[in-house]
C-alpha cells in the first residue's frame, strides 16, 4: 500500500457529508474534508433533489454522487474497499436518468433508521394484511398464517461478506449501470439517504426498510450493491441454508416486499426454494 497515493475527497464531494457548523440532518458531525479515497473515479457530479418532486426534508447538501458513464463492478469493490476512509458507499445505479440523474428522489434523515425496529415493521405488515386478506387461512404464508413468526434466526458465514460482496458487484456490473456514491457509514443506510422511491407503493417512509436492511446486514452478511427505480439489489454472505430457515427468512422478506410473493410463487414455502443457499437477494416493487 506504499506506492498508493492517498488524497482528500476529489472536486465537490465532501459536499455529500454534514460539516461540524452545519450539524445536518443525517447525525454526521465530522464532514467530509478529512476523508481520504486512493481509487480514481470516472466522471461524474453530485445530485441535488429536484425541488419540484415532493420532499421529505430541505437538504442543504447533495444528496449522492453519480457517474457519467457505466461503470464496472472491479471499481465497485475497489471502493467498497476503502469505505471506512472515505466515507462513501458504492452503489451501482440502473436506470440513471430516472429517477437518478433526473434528481427524482427523496431523501431522508439517516439520523432517523434508529427509530424503527424491524420486528416492530414487519409485525405491522403481517397484521395489516391478515386484517384485510379474504382468504382467513392464510395459505400463502403457510406455515405461519395469521401469526407473524418475528425474525429469523441469524445465518453462517460462507465467507467474508465483503467478498461476496464484490463477486455479486461483479455479476450485477454485466448490466452498464452508473455508479452512485453515499456518504453514509453503512450500506444499509443508503438507501435513506439517496432518496430511493421504489418501495413507495408498499411504504410511504424508506427509513423503516433501511432498519430492516441494518438487521439483515448484521444477521446474514447482507450487503447493498444495486439500486434501480424499483429494484434492490443485495449479496448475502449467511444465507439459510435449511428448508425450515429458509421459510422463516421467506416470512422477512414477503413483509419486506409483498410483491415478491404475490408476483412470483405465491406461498413462502414456494419462494424460500428460490433463496435458499443463495447469496444473492432481488427485490423488486410494482
Amino acid at each position: 500500500m506504499d506506492d498508493v497515493e492517498v488524497r482528500h475527497l476529489p472536486d465537490n464531494l465532501p459536499q455529500l457529508f454534514a460539516d461540524d457548523a452545519g450539524g445536518g440532518a443525517d447525525g454526521r458531525a465530522d464532514g467530509g474534508a478529512e476523508r481520504t479515497l486512493s481509487v480514481p473515479l470516472p466522471e461524474g457530479d453530485v445530485v441535488w433533489p429536484d425541488p419540484g418532486y415532493p420532499q421529505r426534508q430541505m437538504l442543504l447538501r447533495p444528496a449522492f454522487w453519480l457517474s457519467d458513464d457505466p461503470v464496472d463492478g472491479d471499481l465497485w469493490a475497489r471502493l467498497r474497499g476503502e469505505h471506512e476512509r472515505s466515507g462513501l458507499w458504492p452503489l451501482l445505479l440502473d436506470e440513471s436518468d430516472q429517477p437518478w440523474a433526473a434528481g427524482q428522489i427523496a431523501p431522508e434523515p439517516v439520523s432517523e433508521i434508529g427509530n424503527y425496529v424491524p420486528h416492530a415493521f414487519m409485525y405491522e405488515v403481517w397484521t395489516d394484511y391478515v386484517d384485510q386478506a379474504v382468504d382467513d387461512d392464510h395459505d400463502d404464508l403457510a406455515p405461519f398464517g395469521r401469526h407473524c413468526p418475528g425474525p429469523a434466526p441469524p445465518g453462517a458465514l460462507l465467507d467474508d461478506p465483503g467478498v461476496i460482496a464484490d463477486r455479486h458487484a461483479r455479476t450485477i456490473a454485466a448490466r452498464a449501470p452508473s455508479l452512485g456514491l453515499a456518504a453514509v457509514d453503512r450500506g444499509a443506510d443508503a438507501i435513506a439517504a439517496v432518496g430511493w422511491q421504489g418501495a413507495l407503493n408498499h411504504n410511504e417512509w424508506t427509513a423503516p426498510l433501511a432498519a430492516v436492511l441494518r438487521g439483515w446486514e448484521e444477521r446474514f452478511g447482507a450487503r447493498v450493491i444495486g439500486l434501480g427505480f424499483n429494484t434492490l439489489e443485495l449479496s448475502v454472505a449467511a444465507p439459510p441454508v435449511t428448508t425450515r430457515h429458509a421459510v422463516h427468512v421467506a416470512a422477512e422478506h414477503w413483509a419486506f416486499c409483498p410483491d415478491i410473493l404475490f408476483q412470483g410463487p405465491g406461498t413462502l414455502a414456494g419462494y424460500a426454494e428460490e433463496i435458499r443457499g443463495k447469496t444473492w437477494w432481488s427485490f423488486w416493487w410494482d
